[in-house]
């Protein structure tokens, strides 16, 4: 998981540059059909941050079990921080960006939760199905 988060935030140019005339053309196909024009390339990247974190609250939740939600998205808010200043400090076409903190943070945060709930409703449901405990009956 740390393998793909690393590359996608210190590739030295942006990782979607390479998309970013196809993604202008299909926004612009969009927004004549109807679409709102809040969903927009900042929008877009905004949702790819927190789709990008994610899977570290998921991790993060597990590995961390007795944390809570708010110390897990601390530890988020640390390795985006952690992020962001490589970028700034070593890549010159790339920049820090504080709504980049928030929106990974946001995404750990949403997986540290889906993975409690996830986990609360799996033993729910395992103590559902398992047969409920008659008291012994005594022999007088």
């Amino acid at each position: 998981m740390l393998v793909p988060l690393a590359l996608v935030a210190f590739w030295p140019s942006p990782v979607d540059k390479p998309v970013q005339g196809e993604l202008a053309g299909f926004l612009v196909l969009i927004h004549a059909l109807g679409i709102p024009r809040w969903l927009n390339y900042s929008f877009i990247e905004a949702t790819a941050n927190v789709v990008l974190f994610v899977p570290v609250g998921v991790v993060a939740s597990q590995a961390f079990p007795s944390k809570r939600i708010w110390q897990l998205g601390a530890f988020g808010l640390v390795i985006s921080g952690c992020m962001e200043l490589g970028q700034q400090l070593f890549l010159h076409d790339r920049f820090a960006s504080p709504l980049d903190l928030v929106t990974n943070t946001a995404g750990c945060v949403i997986g540290a939760v889906a993975a409690r709930v996830g986990i609360w409703e799996l033993k729910r449901r395992r103590a559902q199905r398992q047969p409920a405990l008659s008291p012994s009956k005594s022999n007088l």
